[in-house]
C-alpha cells in the first residue's frame, strides 16, 4: 500500500495547511477575548509534546499507520473497536469541516444556493484529487500552500490601513490572570487545531525519509501556531475583543474593512478563496486517513474504491449532524472537542505510547 511517497518538505506544507484550515474560519479563543492570542499560544505549547508522542509511536513502529500501530501495542481484540472510534472520528471530522465551509460560502457569496450542492460539488472536487493518490494530494500542497501564506501576508499588510487598527485593543493583557486563559485553553486549544494533527500518522508511512518524522511534526505545529496567533493578534486590533469574540468569520469581517484610498476594496473574494483552500487541506487529510484506515482494516489492497463511498457519506453527515449553523458550533466546542478529543487525541495516544515503552522495554516491541 506504500509505494507511493512524499516528501518531507510536501508533508509540512500540507499538514500547516491542515491546522490552518478550519481555525482560520472559526478563529480561536473567542471567550479570551483579547488574550485569545495567548490561548493560541498555550495550546501550541502544549500541542508541541502531545506532538512528541505522536512521532515517538512513528519512531518505535517505523512504516506502520496508526492503524497498523494499534494491534502491536493493544493487542487485535482491543484494537478493533479503537480503530473503528479512529475511523469515525476523521469521518466525522471532515464532515464537519465541510459544514463549516459550506455555511461560509452560502453566508457570504452564494446566498441563493443550497447548502448541499455548495458541499457535494467541495466533495466531487475532493475525491478526484485523492484518487490520484496521496502524491496528487501533496504535489498539491505544495504549489496552493506558498500562494496561501503570501495572500494571508497580504491581507495583514492591507490591515494596517484599517482606521480602526489599534494596537491597544490587546490590553489589558491578563486583566483578570492567567487561570481564565488556562481555564478556556486546556484542553480546548490544545485539541482544536493543534490535537487534530494526530492524523498525521495516517501520513508518515508515506514519508520518503522516515527520520525526518520528528522535525516535521513539530515544525507544522510551531509555525502553524505562530501564523493563527499573529492572525489572532491583527483581528483583535482591527475589531476589537468585543467583536472579535461574537463574530462567526472574524477574518472576513476585518477583510471587509479595508479600503485603500477608496480604490483598493472587497479583498474579502481573497479571504474565501483562502479558506476554501485552508478546509481542502482539511478536509483531504480527514478524508485520506479514513480511507486509508478502512482499507487496512478490511485489508483491501487499495484505498481509492473506498473514497467514493466516503465522498457519499461524508456531505449527508455533514448536514445531519447539526439542523443549524449554531447547533452544530455548540455541539463542536461544548462536547464534541472537550469531551471526545480530549480521549482520543490525548489519553489514548499517551496510554498507548506508555504501553509501547513498556514492550521496548521488556523486548515485546
Amino acid at each position: 500500500m506504500y509505494t507511493e511517497r512524499i516528501s518531507g518538505l510536501q508533508l509540512f506544507y500540507l499538514m500547516t495547511g491542515y491546522v490552518l484550515g478550519t481555525a482560520m474560519i472559526l478563529g480561536l479563543g473567542l471567550d479570551a477575548k483579547q488574550d485569545a492570542w495567548i490561548f493560541i499560544l498555550v495550546g501550541m505549547t502544549s500541542s508541541l509534546f502531545l506532538m512528541a508522542v505522536y512521532t515517538q509511536l512513528a519512531v518505535y513502529y517505523p512504516g506502520d499507520s496508526l492503524v497498523e500501530i494499534l494491534p502491536k501495542v493493544i493487542g487485535k481484540f482491543l484494537a478493533y473497536p479503537v480503530i473503528l472510534l479512529y475511523i469515525s472520528h476523521f469521518t466525522y471530522s471532515a464532515a464537519r469541516a465541510s459544514r463549516e465551509l459550506g455555511d461560509l460560502i452560502v453566508t457570504t457569496i452564494l446566498s441563493e444556493t443550497p447548502i448541499f450542492v455548495v458541499i457535494a460539488s467541495f466533495m466531487v472536487l475532493m475525491i478526484y484529487c485523492l484518487r490520484g493518490g496521496v502524491e496528487t494530494f501533496a504535489r498539491m500542497a505544495e504549489i496552493v500552500f506558498p500562494i496561501y501564506i503570501f495572500s494571508l501576508i497580504l491581507i495583514w499588510i492591507l490591515l494596517f490601513s484599517v482606521d480602526q487598527f489599534s494596537i491597544k485593543n490587546l490590553t489589558p493583557i491578563m486583566g483578570m490572570g492567567i487561570m481564565p486563559v488556562l481555564k478556556t485553553a486546556v484542553p480546548n486549544a490544545i485539541n482544536f487545531p493543534f490535537g487534530e494533527t494526530l492524523a498525521i500518522m495516517m501520513l508518515f508511512p508515506y514519508l520518503s525519509n522516515k527520520k525526518n518524522t520528528r522535525r516535521i511534526g513539530l515544525s507544522m505545529i510551531l509555525i502553524g501556531g505562530i501564523l493563527l496567533t499573529i492572525n489572532s493578534i491583527m483581528m483583535i486590533s482591527v475589531l476589537g475583543p468585543e467583536f472579535y469574540s461574537r463574530d462567526i468569520f472574524s477574518l472576513l469581517a476585518a477583510t471587509q474593512m479595508v479600503s485603500v484610498a477608496d480604490f483598493l476594496e472587497r479583498f474579502d473574494a481573497l479571504v474565501i478563496l483562502m479558506m476554501v483552500a485552508g478546509v481542502f487541506f482539511k478536509v483531504g487529510v480527514f478524508t485520506f486517513a479514513a480511507a486509508v484506515g478502512i482499507s487496512q482494516l478490511l485489508r483491501l489492497k487499495q484505498y481509492r474504491s473506498v473514497l467514493l463511498g466516503l465522498g457519499t457519506i461524508i456531505p449527508a453527515l455533514s448536514l445531519v449532524s447539526a439542523s443549524s449553523y449554531v447547533e452544530h458550533i455548540e455541539f463542536g466546542f461544548k462536547f464534541y472537542v472537550p469531551y471526545v478529543l480530549t480521549i482520543l487525541q490525548i489519553i489514548l495516544p499517551f496510554l498507548f505510547l506508555c504501553i509501547a515503552f513498556i514492550r521496548k522495554k521488556f523486548g515485546q516491541l
